[in-house]
This record gives structure tokens, C-alpha cells and sequence, in this order.
């Protein structure tokens, strides 16, 4: 029987051949790495933390400029000086506020706050830019220099209310996250229209399209867009029972500070549609039923409370009505509600009263500077598609042409930074990240390059063996043949 031939010297195989079969392999393994390589890797982005390093390296200096507008006083230039030298001494809040604060008596620019003294004791007051303070009515020093720190500690905590106010974290809380859109919910709600005390209308156009509730819309436009929707229900019983007061022989009703968190009944009240998803705003008017009319709001001491109105934080404010005079509501019966509806939105959104607005500049720049030495220091990875709205961030928020178009940047450049975070391509960074890529690619680029390096090692020594082979030969071919000698007996 023959014995089969060697698989070295098949008849269709030859050693060029296979060599070519493994070289084609490995060719195709380097073109296609660049490839994979581009298409898996993460790119880093650079951001411009030089120039933020370098803006943050500056001090921020707001000059503000008080004008004390006083008749109280016959000579007004000693009180002056005399607050001015304390709030040059207040190293610790202005000056780390980076508030260069300038008192006298006459108005330099139209940016000025007012200060307007009068003899009383009455405490301070604001109106817009304008502070009413009273000054003991007492002519000796020690009235005089009692009014000039009262006077000086208001003073101060009104230019930096964040370096003062230990509320200010509360009144955080209470702010809505950014959105470039809103929809404001204003909703007339009955606790029971069959009870006899229900308002069936209201005017809402009207009181929407005033000077007091639109004047803020339009101001707002630059960094929200507000979309307005209003309704009327009629039936939207509460889900506990009010507390029964009497006072001064009447029947009333109060709600507690618990109370007020459990107020808006969910499970049965819809208070706004479901059209979009933009945040929603709430504005709630109660107008409560005949067995809970009077409703008033109750104070941590349960006394009733001067305030009929609350906010509920990052959702919306509540205004009761304590009883209809009609079951139409006018304009001018809906002015005291939409008043409060103006300041619950002022401060949902986040918008001081008289406060200066260079603290928040102050504490953004390093919330910024914060950020980026963050990012830097992180070694932070993000998408090659992502790139160009992170770009377009900075670029937003690095324009300071005028307030109003640094408003609307900043508010572009925050859309397309949550744009950017939220991108499907980031998703690479949270649940694919480097260490992931080497346990999900070594199991199979070892069992493929395996065999492709051993074919290799079997061809390099094949190789060696065969050229160590001819070489012998060819020694063995060029060394002369001595003749054979004869044996002579």
C-alpha cells in the first residue's frame, strides 16, 4: 500500500503560496487597524482653559454708586463719611464680594441706588432701587452712630446677600432648573363649585396682558420663552380637613405649615396638559367651599398668618381666595393675586429684588474657573461629535458685547451644553470607558491572532531551517573530491 504523500509537498500547495496566504492575512489585519482604531477611539477635547486660568487670574472689581437723599438731616456729610468708612472696612463681605461700594449725596449716573433717610423707627424698606431707611429721631452721638451701622449692615446685605444671608441656600432650593422654555399653568380651582361660593370665570387675558404681570414676561423674553395656558375646574376637594378656628365668636378655618406641604391634591387635580415637555410652572388660585370659607394660613405658632399665599419650591405658587364677591372674576379682582403670581415667578426663576446682581458675576466666574481646572485636572474625554457644541458653549458665554446679548449667549450656551451631555455619543464615556474596551476586545483578538502568530513562528523557522539547509548544501557542493586511494598488498 503507498503511504500518503506530505502536506509539504501536495500537489496544489507550495511554500511562495502559503507564505502569501499568511502575509495576506496580516495585511489585512494592519489596514484595518487604523480603522478600528479611529472609529473606537475617544478623541479628548481641548478646552480654553489658558484663557480661563487667565480671566480668572483678574480681579472682578462692580463699582457701585449710593445716593443718600436726605432732609431728615441738616448736615448729611459726616453720616456719609462715616458709612463710607465702614463699608471700605468691611474687608471680609464686600471686598471678597469684589464690590467697590461709593456713598454721597448727589447721583453720578442713573445706574445709582437710592437711600432715602427719614426720622422715625420704622424698619427699612425696598421699592425697586430705592431703600427708605429712618434714623432715630434722637439728636445725641449715640443715636447718631447707632443709625450709622443699622444703615451700614443693611447696606451690606444688600450689595452681597450671599456672603450675609444664611437663607441663601433655601432660596436656592426654591429656584427652578434653567430651561430656555416654560409653560405657565394658571389654574382658577374650585373646592366645590355646588357649594354656592365659586368664581365660574375670570378674566385671564386681561390680567396677563397688564403692565404688572406682562411688564416681567417681556423683560424675561431674552433668556425664556413662556408659553401660557389657563383653566378652570370646578370640583378639586382637598385631601384633609382644614383646622376649625374661632375668632372673636366666628367660625374660621386655617391650614397648617404641614398642610401646605400636602396642599396640592395630585391623584385628583390635573393642573396643567401634557402637550410638551417643557417645565412647568404652576399658578394656582383657590377659591375654597362655603364649609371651608374663610381659609387662612397658619403660622409655626397657629396663629393666622398675614399672608394668604405659598410657594410650593420648583413648582409653582398658590393664592387663596378667601370668597368670591361674584362668580365672574375681573381684572381688577385678580390684581392682588397676580401680584403675588408676579414675585412667586420672580423667585421660582431665580430673580433678585434689590439685590446686586455682581455677587451671583462674582460666584459664576468661579463656578466657571472651578469647572474648567476640574475638566483640566480630570483629563476629561468626550466625543468627537460632541466637539463642537462644547465649542460653541465657550464661545456663547465668552461674549460680553451688552448685558442683553451676554443674556441670551449665556442662555444658548447652557441649551448646548446639556445638549451636549445629554448626546447618545456620550454614552461611549459612562458605559464603555477604556478598561471596558481591553475585557471586551482581548478574548477575541487572542483566539484571532493566535493562529495568525503561530503561522508566522512556524514560517520564520521553516525559513531558517531551509536557508541553514542550502547554505550546508552548497558548502557540501563547493568542497573538492579527493580521489581513492589504492591498497598495494
Amino acid at each position: 500500500m503507498d503511504e500518503p504523500p506530505l502536506l509539504s509537498r501536495l500537489s496544489f500547495e507550495s511554500v511562495l503560496t502559503r507564505r502569501y496566504v499568511v502575509a495576506s492575512y496580516w495585511l489585512v489585519v494592519l489596514f484595518a487597524l487604523p480603522l478600528w482604531w479611529s472609529t473606537t477611539s475617544i478623541d479628548r477635547l481641548s478646552l480654553p482653559a489658558s484663557r480661563v486660568h487667565a480671566q480668572q487670574r483678574r480681579n472682578v472689581i462692580f463699582p457701585v454708586h449710593i445716593h443718600v437723599n436726605s432732609t431728615a438731616i441738616s448736615d448729611v456729610a459726616p453720616f456719609i463719611q462715616e458709612v463710607q468708612q465702614r463699608l471700605k472696612a468691611d474687608t471680609y463681605t464686600l471686598q471678597s464680594s469684589g464690590i467697590d461700594a461709593r456713598v454721597s449725596d448727589r447721583r453720578l449716573d442713573s445706574s445709582a441706588y437710592d437711600v432715602v433717610l427719614s426720622r422715625g423707627s420704622r424698619d427699612p424698606t425696598v421699592q425697586d432701587r430705592r431703600l427708605f431707611f429712618d434714623i432715630y429721631p434722637e439728636e445725641d452721638g449715640l443715636s447718631w452712630m447707632t443709625s450709622v451701622m443699622r444703615l451700614t449692615d443693611t447696606v451690606t446685605q444688600l450689595l452681597a446677600p450671599y456672603s450675609t444671608y444664611s437663607a441663601s441656600t433655601v432660596r436656592e432650593l426654591r429656584v427652578m432648573k434653567y430651561s430656555p422654555r416654560y409653560r405657565l399653568a394658571f389654574t382658577l380651582l374650585n373646592e366645590d363649585a355646588a357649594s354656592g361660593n365659586a368664581a365660574m370665570s375670570w378674566n385671564i387675558k386681561e390680567s396677563i396682558s397688564s403692565e404688572t404681570y406682562f411688564s416681567i414676561l417681556d423683560r424675561l423674553s431674552v433668556l425664556h420663552n413662556f408659553t401660557v395656558e389657563s383653566q378652570v375646574q370646578f370640583h378639586a376637594p382637598l385631601a384633609f380637613d382644614p383646622r376649625t378656628l374661632r375668632v372673636n365668636g366666628t367660625e374660621e378655618h386655617g391650614l397648617t405649615q404641614e398642610d401646605l406641604t400636602v396642599f396640592i391634591n395630585s391623584a385628583e387635580w390635573t393642573l396643567s396638559s401634557s402637550v410638551s415637555n417643557d417645565p412647568v410652572i404652576h399658578f394656582v388660585l383657590f377659591v375654597p367651599s362655603s364649609s371651608h370659607s374663610p381659609l387662612h394660613i397658619l403660622d409655626y405658632d397657629g396663629l393666622r398668618s398675614r399672608s394668604n399665599a405659598f410657594m410650593l419650591p420648583q413648582w409653582g405658587g398658590i393664592v387663596l381666595l378667601d370668597k368670591s364677591s361674584s362668580s365672574h372674576l375681573t381684572a381688577s379682582d385678580l390684581d392682588p393675586a397676580f401680584t403675588i403670581f408676579r414675585y412667586q415667578l420672580s423667585t421660582l426663576l431665580g430673580l433678585p429684588d434689590f439685590r446686586f446682581a455682581c455677587s451671583r458675576t462674582k460666584r459664576a466666574s468661579s463656578q466657571i474657573g472651578s469647572s474648567m481646572r476640574y475638566c483640566a485636572d480630570a483629563h476629561w474625554k468626550t466625543w468627537r461629535g460632541v466637539q463642537k457644541r462644547w465649542r460653541a458653549s465657550w464661545a456663547h458665554a465668552a461674549a460680553s458685547s451688552s448685558v442683553a446679548v451676554a443674556l441670551r449667549h449665556s442662555s444658548r450656551a447652557l441649551s448646548l451644553s446639556s445638549r451636549a451631555f445629554f448626546n447618545p455619543g456620550m454614552l461611549a464615556l459612562l458605559y464603555f470607558p477604556a478598561e471596558h474596551k481591553y475585557a471586551v476586545y482581548t478574548p477575541l483578538f487572542a483566539s484571532i491572532a493566535a493562529p495568525l502568530v503561530a503561522a508566522v513562528v512556524r514560517e520564520v523557522l521553516a525559513w531558517r531551517r531551509s536557508r541553514k539547509q542550502r547554505r550546508a548544501e552548497k558548502i557540501a557542493d563547493a568542497r573538492p573530491v579527493e580521489p581513492e586511494r589504492r591498497k598495494v598488498d
